[in-house]
């Protein structure tokens, strides 16, 4: 293939790096024809990651909000907040999944299994809250649930990314989004892959992937 394929470092640890994709187009069934002990040309890490040790008080709740294969992400991050919480005596992290339906939910188990608490939204209702995973945000912050300041980490499509930011706003909700754009250096070059933000264009593959909700001009 001319152009590399961006991919979210999914874990990492013991010398090993994991990623998760899904098969979507002529890219990806490449890549998932390869047998083990085959080599790969890849660059990175790239641009920037969440920035989960910021200040934070210890009655903050964090929140992940994952829309379809934007859980990539988020399960390595999950690690890194479960490490943290427990060093600053904090809350388990919350994990809001979004899908289109219940056989479409990834890495539930594995988020549970980082001791997270999850909730499901499906589009067609068949598994958790019927709706989209921002409508289940929203529900989970009306003003009478009583939570904690919340921080938001999410991943996910642009349109998810886009309600969600709008969310962050309204309800001044420090919020981390994590975009996906399609890059054709990965080195900042090309100038491919930027996004119009309060400061002007910046690349996601240097400056990105990861920006502040409210930087972001949709």
């Amino acid at each position: 293939m001319l152009l590399r394929r961006p991919f979210s470092i999914h874990r990492a640890g013991k010398g090993k790096l994991e990623v998760l994709y899904a098969v979507v187009g002529e890219g990806t069934r490449l890549l998932s024809q390869k047998k083990p002990g085959k080599h790969l040309d890849v660059i990175g890490p790239l641009g920037n990651g969440f920035d989960y040790e910021r200040r934070t008080t210890n009655d903050e709740r964090l929140i992940l909000v994952a829309g379809g294969m934007g859980v990539a992400p988020l399960i390595f991050l999950a690690e890194k907040l479960g490490q943290r919480s427990k060093v600053k005596g904090q809350g388990k992290p919350l994990v809001l999944l979004g899908a289109g339906t219940k056989k479409q939910v990834l890495c539930e188990k594995e988020f549970k299994q980082l001791g997270c608490e999850v909730m499901v939204a499906t589009d067609d209702g068949s598994v958790g809250f019927k709706g989209k995973v921002t409508d289940l945000l929203k529900d989970f912050l009306r003003p009478t649930s009583h939570v904690p300041r919340p921080t938001v980490y999410a991943c996910g499509p642009r349109p998810m990314l886009r309600a969600l930011s709008r969310i962050s706003l309204k309800n001044n909700i420090p919020a981390q989004i994590s975009l996906e754009e399609h890059m054709s250096c990965g080195i900042g070059a090309c100038m491919g892959c930027v996004v119009d933000t309060l400061q002007g264009f910046k690349r996601v593959c240097k400056e990105g992937p990861v920006f502040d909700a409210g930087q972001i001009l949709w």
